[in-house]
């Protein structure tokens, strides 16, 4: 490889995130656009001592005192009429309707008996017509389960669940293997689960090349780090040879934990075996020069890009914009936001959030503004996160009515609000002691239906 490729090496550190994705708020890895993964903390179990018990079966009870028998009996009476609550529950499922807050009001005891009761119910009315809604709405429930006091997933429970999924033909796919791991959360559990699943033969794997790739990157998106160096590890004790995407998931990995010099003997092994850098990896690359402040190593790799035969996109820009933008060198991003244009590649919404982003956290509220205006002009209709960062940059301006009017403006324009932008509004509003201002934001959400799940999270706010 060249000079021009090359001169990562003393690039800036890996971020955690590459760039940002229109509907999500969250920075892509740059390999793929995948759904936002499974990331909130599984809470600690005590012993659940029917967590494992099938509730059709009397193993155990046959031995028991009547009075025993009577009480199991009781036991599993309550539990099913409690599955029974909660499916009436997550059949209201729909836009509008907080099916966790609803689960939440029940305050039901969550055990394994009651979690395999309820998914086992769903698993009967699934038809052709309605498998994606079952399987909607058996996901939320398996996630808000996870998350009640004193109960957790065991990870004989959950491969009892994926037996019954291969026996009803349901695929288990790298969305299931996503699951199991987020659930696992202890790293022994955890190595149980990628062991099993690189051992099954019921594993579809697809598009990946084979199960360690489709597993990687799972794990990547998990930020299950040490897991994907160690999968890797395995990977090569099996006599499996990388190939280009398995280099990009390891030598993300390598950056995100710091092992810098690691992720440059990746670097040149890649390309002496044989492998050419390809679109994800000029995104990691450019991403790097960007945070560690580097343009004109960055402008060296764009026309390496050019000369071997790859036209950089609207990603890498926006990539290294955003980088560049986290170091504070905005007069970088200008140039190759202009630059950009000037190849004839048009940046997108998410290219000027960036943009606007970053000259709201340099204080540069006219340029933020500029470009604000400029976007809707060129037919690049704001977003979420685009209003997010104009009415953050209003309120750090003190101008608390342009803020508020500016609420207005997404929701008349049909861009709904999500949480973030009520907290920012709020907070912005109470820490500039307008208390009255932010009460009638807050109302006006809840008289909405919206996030009033969430109304806790306004310390000092009451509901009338």
């Amino acid at each position: 490889m060249d000079d021009g490729f090359m001169r990562v090496k003393n690039g800036g550190e890996m971020d955690d995130k590459f760039m940002r994705i229109e509907n999500g708020g969250e920075m892509d890895d740059g390999f793929m656009r995948i759904e936002k993964p499974l990331s909130e903390a599984w809470g600690v179990s005590n012993f659940d001592p029917v967590s494992d018990e099938n509730p059709d079966s009397d193993n155990g009870i046959g031995s028991s005192s009547p009075a025993e028998f009577l009480a199991g009996k009781g036991y599993f009476d309550n539990m099913r009429l409690d599955a029974s609550r909660v499916l009436e529950i997550l059949q209201q499922d729909c836009p509008g309707f907080s099916t966790k807050a609803a689960l939440d009001e029940l305050q039901i005891r969550v055990s394994g008996g009651l979690v395999r009761e309820v998914l086992l119910e769903i698993l009967k009315t699934v038809n052709y017509t309605n498998k994606e809604r079952c399987a909607k709405l058996g996901y939320k429930f398996f996630m808000w389960s996870g998350q009640q006091e004193n109960y957790r997933h065991t990870f004989k429970a959950m491969w009892r669940l994926v037996d019954e999924m291969i026996e009803q033909g349901f695929p288990v796919t790298a969305r299931t293997f996503q699951i199991l791991i987020c659930t696992c959360g202890e790293a022994g559990l955890a190595r149980r689960a990628v062991e099993r699943f690189v051992k099954s033969k019921n594993f579809n794997y697809r598009p990946f090349k084979h199960s360690y790739n489709a597993i990687l990157h799972c794990l990547l998106c998990l930020k299950q780090y040490k897991l994907v160096e160690w999968v890797y590890q395995q990977m090569l004790l099996e006599d499996y040879s990388p190939d280009i995407l398995t280099y990009n998931i390891v030598m993300c990995t390598k950056y995100r934990l710091g092992k810098l010099d690691q992720f440059h003997r990746l670097l040149e092994e890649l390309g002496t075996n044989g492998f050419s850098p390809d679109f994800h990896t000029f995104n990691i690359l450019l991403h790097l020069l960007g945070k560690g402040n580097k343009p004109l190593a960055a402008l060296d790799l764009l026309n390496h890009m050019k000369e071997v035969g790859f036209d950089p996109s609207v990603l890498h820009f926006t990539t290294l914009i955003d980088g560049l933008s986290r170091a504070g060198n905005l007069d970088a991003c200008k140039y190759f936001f202009d630059e950009m244009i000037k190849l004839g590649c048009m940046p997108d919404v998410v290219c000027y959030t960036v943009m606007i982003t970053g000259y709201i956290v340099a204080g540069e509220l006219e340029m933020a503004q500029g470009l604000f205006e400029e976007m809707t002009v060129k037919g690049q209709l704001p977003n979420v996160f685009t209003y997010n960062s104009m009415i953050r940059g209003l309120c750090m301006a003190e101008k608390f009515e342009e803020a508020r009017s500016m609420l207005k403006e997404m929701e008349s324009r049909g861009c709904n609000p999500n949480f973030l932008v009520y907290n920012t509004l709020v907070g912005n509003l109470r820490n500039a002691g307008k208390l009255k201002e932010a009460h009638e934001v807050i109302r006006h959400m809840v008289d909405k239906g919206q996030y009033v799940h969430l109304l806790s999270k306004f310390k000092g706010y009451r509901r009338c």
